[in-house]
């Protein structure tokens, strides 16, 4: 192939699911990041235990991990995956840590699996919701929380083997 085409495009111009039944079962891994900011004061609740609704950071982890299992049934042209492995860390980060200087929580997930196809989706969704569940708990004290900096940063197994983002 010379040109890149998206897979789940067919030649009629119509969505699809890519057919990977003759593709072989390989270990697969994803391992995704997402950041949501907040004030300085949202964190300080969180770290002390003290957010109204309980533990935010179990709860984040808990969420995403059920997320990754439920990938397939949020996106449409995903394939159902056997999930060997879903990760979900939550990490505090103090104002001025970033090169940005916000607080909040950086998420990094990661996900495995054996099968015909990439785990990409689910780590990314595991990411998404993790964050969304903070806002979810800590929504009453600051709503100008955002979310953000979602994005794959490794997959490893099948046809194209490894890629990693940049620094």
């Amino acid at each position: 192939m010379t040109e890149q085409q998206l897979t789940h495009i067919d030649e009629h111009g119509d969505v699809r699911m890519v057919d990977v039944s003759q593709k072989a079962d390989t270990e697969r891994v994803a391992v995704a990041e997402g950041f949501i900011a907040m004030n300085p004061a949202t964190l300080a609740l969180i770290v002390e235990g003290k957010a109204a609704k309980g533990d935010v950071l179990a709860c984040a982890r808990v969420a995403g991990v059920m997320a990754a299992k439920q990938t397939s049934s949020l996106i449409p042209m995903c394939h159902p995956l056997n999930i060997t492995k879903a990760k979900v860390e939550c990490a505090p980060v103090e104002a001025g840590e970033r090169e940005d200087g916000r607080a909040g929580i950086h998420v990094t997930t990661t996900c495995g699996v054996t099968g015909k196809t990439g785990i990409e989706m689910e780590a990314l969704t595991a990411a998404s919701v993790a964050c969304l569940t903070v806002y979810d708990m800590c929504k009453a004290v600051d709503r100008g929380m955002e979310i953000m900096d979602v994005r794959l940063l490794k997959k490893d197994g099948g046809k194209t083997g490894l890629w990693e983002r940049e620094a």
